[in-house]
């Protein structure tokens, strides 16, 4: 294949370097420096792919992001397949083989494309709520047609080749764009020595000063963009980051980056010769300022047939033209509002095709550019525009007319050229999309016919996107917003930038042209459509109007207009003036649609980074993982944490098992000290007058009077009165707290505060903070806990000084700390909680002073057995969202007479929660001492009776405990609190019948002694 729309010089493509690609299955040629779209136009493709909804031949529209038909399908393997990727982003690579993602048999001769010809009124706005709303039991069957027929492109089946990364960073500020604005706000703001990044979506940077006619101080565009590029990369403080689009911005200046590492170079990494390389990465950048120079989008005019391959933006055309030396065409006609476009007819007619005309809305545009194009020859024909477009699979003809857009109606006779392409303009919009993901709503301005940027704390739009179109403003207004941003940052010496003289054009003020009126309606016209790749049409926003759908949310997605990878970057402010027309409001009454992240597609291997094949879920660790991990734990989940499990030894070349291992565990803390990394425990800091009475609502008994230096358990329900969680909470003065949450409940609890403080109490003074990370908890337990303890630390801690349930602030090991006199085990216990980056020294000074007392570490099995040996509950194991305290027994935790309401009160006075039969925490027994029944296992009274039996109960926590020599178990039976002695009955999952006796949950009382046994 020739590539027949090349000319032969020019351009900014390497000719010398010749790749081969393959397009819907035939090859192509094209050189270094083209993108997917300039090589697929120079090969004269005139379809690219078929519309989304109607199946319509669609060719390239525009030159960059903003382009709505030519998404395609990448990737020569399974493995290596990437949907939703812009011909006009993609660079192209020798090897590259792309097709378009809808079309069957194939996108020439679409079978679908019969839905396209029987007009709009087969699928009109809301087709599917209207179709198939009965019956109700075929939906299953029509959703299945209806996804074969929906979507663009096809996820891969096969595991990705390629690895992709994330980096974050920290800057001053944050440029972008690296058009003309962008490239003189960096250039000010690195010159005052702020540490700038630099990011542009195009493969070279520059925007439109790539293909601009302009010059600056003498020398073209091209060569002014070469010398700012080449000055910014040799700044030490300056990251240059090219093929990277800002596809996010969130609260704080807090920006992310879709970097396109490899993409350009081939089908994977490896293959490009950078086997090491990320494909993508995902940059996270927090900046102090943030540089919005993301330039404008050119708005196409919506006249009918305006899909039709062929139809293409002025801007486009000159991109294609002086970026790539491609001319899309042979003879064109050019319909426009404004003067910037005549460089498309300038442009086309330079490169030796044929003009045919130029055919302006306006009555008397008398700009610089428009006399060029006169003085050229170009026919001019004013007061006119294009109303239609003819022709099948491409252009073949433009049908204009002289037209009245305060009556919205054609004039005069109606002519037909004969030409291959049509160029639009009908203006231009600022890209607002990344200022709108803020909240920020833009504003609208009535002389640049579009909205700007709202106003974003740190944020500075500069250039296009903040309305200056001129060259030289746009410059003045790059160097001034980069100057600021350096200044806000702390840069106060920033030197003033000298602009390079550029040549002063004068411009004919654009007119308002959104839609172009047809001799029929808008519903009886041939389709003019708004957005392209969502195929909305004129027509469509009308019904949308009609059928009371005012506010533009609604009618976007009544219609789908702004929807998917588009987010309404070429059909926005045209449909929402159409909207705005049929309701008869101003633009800025019906106000714009919402604008949301990504900007432009961004594949999951970039956001998922390193962690392909693993569950998307963090992992936390404690300060004192490595030791640990040194030491032979084994780990449990907990929540996000990795808690260790147990610890098991290996003596004569034998490992122990988990059960020998919990059982040594479990006699050297009942018998010498053993020590627990409780690191994890939710910690919640709270501060404020009201701090008091805030505790005194949420949990169920009393705060009122603990004193500093105390400390007290709590519960915490729900407000139907079943428990959510329970803790100690310290004093740690007269309006300062630390309450601690279990692990996993830690972040619910959190939110459960704020919300009832936001939501219920605001009048209430309190502040919340999370510090579970900033404090490393240690708990030392058994009979020579003190005797231990006592070594490393000035604290007295004899039992009348230090008393159960205080804490004291001391320093251990010559760390200052915590020290908390409480206890999960039912023997003496201290927790010792130091700051997060010294509890790897406490901690080691702890073993080498408790070697002596055969110091024992011990973990979550075994803290579980002596939990439940003394008879404490775990909030989630021996709970289920169903049990009150007082099914726990736990009367004494209970606040009835607090002189407020609290959390739960009401609930817990219901008759359904005083009930005698409710399921209530007890101890059992089995009457077989080595059987360990099994948690969840169901209990009933009869064990004789035939299947289904009837449940009373359930066991919540089954262990054997070395001290005991007896395995025993925790249980919520029906009325179990009045069945202390009653036989019950344990029906086991391998069809065994076990029997165990009704006891108190606690098998090994405050003083040691074991009980029931």
């Amino acid at each position: 294949m020739t590539q027949s729309n090349r000319i032969a010089a020019g351009g900014r493509v390497d000719r010398s370097q010749v790749l081969e690609f393959t397009f819907n299955g035939q090859r192509y040629q094209g050189f270094k420096g083209d993108t997917l779209a300039s090589a697929l136009l120079a090969n004269g493709v005139n379809i690219v792919n078929r519309s989304f909804k109607y199946s319509r031949a669609r060719g390239i529209v525009a030159a960059g992001s903003e382009e709505p038909n030519a998404v395609v399908q990448l990737g020569a393997r399974d493995d290596t397949q990437v949907p939703n990727v812009r011909a006009t982003q993609q660079g192209l690579y020798s090897g590259l083989v792309a097709r378009s993602t809808n079309g069957w048999p194939n996108v020439q001769r679409d079978v679908m494309s019969w839905v396209g010809r029987l007009g709009g009124g087969f699928m009109p706005p809301g087709f599917y709520y209207k179709t198939f709303m009965a019956p109700a039991s075929m939906w299953m069957t029509y959703e299945k047609y209806i996804r074969m027929g929906a979507g663009l492109g096809r996820a891969p089946t096969e595991s990705d080749p390629d690895i992709y990364d994330h980096m974050h960073h920290h800057c001053d500020v944050m440029v972008i764009g690296a058009g003309p604005a962008g490239l003189a706000a960096a250039l000010s703001a690195a010159r005052a020595g702020a540490r700038v990044i630099l990011c542009d979506e195009q493969e070279e940077m520059g925007g439109s000063l790539l293909d601009s006619r302009e010059t600056l101080d003498g020398v073209s565009a091209v060569r002014w963009v070469e010398q700012a590029l080449s000055e910014l990369a040799g700044m030490e403080t300056v990251t240059l980051l090219p093929r990277t689009t800002a596809n996010g911005y969130h609260d704080h200046n807090f920006v992310t980056l879709h970097e396109r590492r490899t993409e350009h170079l081939a089908d994977t990494a490896r293959e490009a010769g950078f086997p090491g390389e990320s494909r993508a990465r995902l940059h996270r950048v927090r900046a102090a300022q943030v540089v919005l120079a993301s330039g404008t989008h050119e708005r196409p005019l919506v006249y009918a047939n305006n899909d039709l391959p062929g139809n293409m933006l002025a801007g486009a055309i000159s991109t294609y033209i002086r970026r790539y030396a491609v001319v899309p065409g042979q003879s064109l006609v050019l319909s426009t509002s404004n003067d910037h476009a005549y460089r498309a007819a300038l442009d086309w007619k330079e490169a030796g095709r044929k003009v045919v005309a130029i055919v302006d809305a306006r009555a008397n545009p008398d700009g610089d550019l428009v006399r060029q194009a006169r003085d050229s020859g170009i026919r001019v024909i004013t007061g006119s525009a294009v109303i239609e477009a003819r022709g099948n699979q491409r252009v073949t003809g433009a049908r204009i007319s002289a037209i009245d857009l305060e009556r919205f109606v054609v004039i005069g006779k109606v002519e037909e050229l004969e030409c291959d392409t049509i160029a639009s303009s009908g203006g231009y919009s600022p890209v607002i999309h990344l200022s709108s993901h803020t909240g920020t709503r833009p504003v609208w301005n009535e002389e640049l016919l579009g909205f700007v940027p709202g106003k974003v704390k740190g944020m500075h739009a500069a250039g296009g996107v903040a309305g200056h179109y001129a060259l030289s403003e746009t410059l003045t207004d790059g160097a001034r917003a980069g100057r600021q941003a350096a200044l806000e940052s702390g840069f106060n010496n920033a030197p003033d930038i000298v602009l390079p003289a550029t040549r002063a054009r004068r411009d004919a003020p654009a007119c308002a042209l959104y839609q172009v009126p047809h001799e029929k309606s808008a519903l009886r016209a041939p389709k003019q459509f708004v957005d392209l790749q969502n195929d909305v049409t004129a027509a469509g926003i009308e019904v949308a109007t009609r059928e009371g759908f005012e506010s533009i949310e609604h009618v976007k997605r009544y219609t789908a207009l702004g929807f998917g990878t588009d987010q309404g970057k070429l059909g926005n402010i045209n449909g929402m003036a159409i909207a705005a027309r049929c309701l008869d409001r101003s633009i800025p009454e019906v106000g714009t649609t919402v604008f949301r992240p990504n900007y432009t597609p961004v594949t999951f291997g970039a956001i998922v980074g390193r962690h392909c094949g693993e569950l998307f879920d963090p992992e936390r660790y404690t300060a004192l993982h490595q030791w640990h991990i040194e030491n032979g734990a084994e780990f449990e989940d907990v929540g996000q944490w990795k808690r260790p499990w147990y610890f098991p030894r290996t003596v004569n070349g034998k490992k122990e098992t988990m059960h020998e291992a919990v059982n040594r565990e479990c006699l050297a803390v009942r018998e010498g000290v053993g020590i627990l990394d409780a690191s994890t425990l939710g910690k919640i800091d709270i501060q404020g007058p009201d701090a008091r009475e805030f505790l005194g609502r949420v949990y169920t008994n009393k705060w009122a009077q603990l004193a500093p230096g105390r400390v007290r358990y709590g519960l915490m329900c729900k407000d139907d009165g079943m428990l959510m969680d329970d803790g100690t909470t310290s004093c740690l003065g007269d309006n300062h707290f630390l309450m601690t949450t279990t692990t996993g409940g830690a972040a619910g609890v959190l939110e459960w505060l704020e919300l009832w403080h936001q939501t219920e109490w605001p009048e209430l003074q309190v502040y919340f903070n999370s510090v579970t990370d900033h404090w490393a908890t240690m708990t030392v337990t058994g009979p020579d806990a003190r005797k231990l303890l006592s070594e490393l630390t000035d604290l007295d801690l004899d039992r009348e000084n230090f008393k159960f349930m205080d804490w004291r602030d001391a320093t251990v090991a010559e760390v200052p700390a915590r020290i908390f006199r409480i206890s999960f085990t039912g023997e003496l216990a201290f927790e010792i909680n130091v700051q997060a980056n010294y509890a790897m020294h406490v901690w080691k000074k702890l073993f080498e002073h408790g070697e002596k007392y055969n110091l024992t570490p011990y973990g979550t099995e075994t803290m579980h057995v002596l939990r439940a040996e003394k008879g404490l509950i775990i909030v989630g194991q021996d709970t289920d969202g169903s049990v009150t305290p007082e099914d726990l027994g736990m009367q004494w935790a209970i606040g009835y007479d607090k002189p407020f309401p609290w959390i739960g009160k009401r609930a817990l006075s219901r008759p359904d929660t005083r009930r005698k039969d409710r399921k209530q925490f007890v101890g059992l027994k089995p009457k077989d001492p080595s059987v360990v029944l099994e948690e969840g296992a169901q209990i009933v009274f009869d064990g004789k009776q035939s299947i289904p039996m009837d449940m009373k109960g359930h066991v919540t926590s089954s262990y054997y405990s070395a001290s005991l020599k007896h395995g025993f178990a925790l249980a919520v039976v029906m009325g179990g609190h009045e069945r202390m002695g009653q036989t019950v009955y344990i029906p086991m999952t391998d069809g065994t019948m076990h029997e165990a006796e009704i006891v108190s949950p606690v098998f090994i009382d405050p003083k040691g002694e074991r009980q029931h046994v």
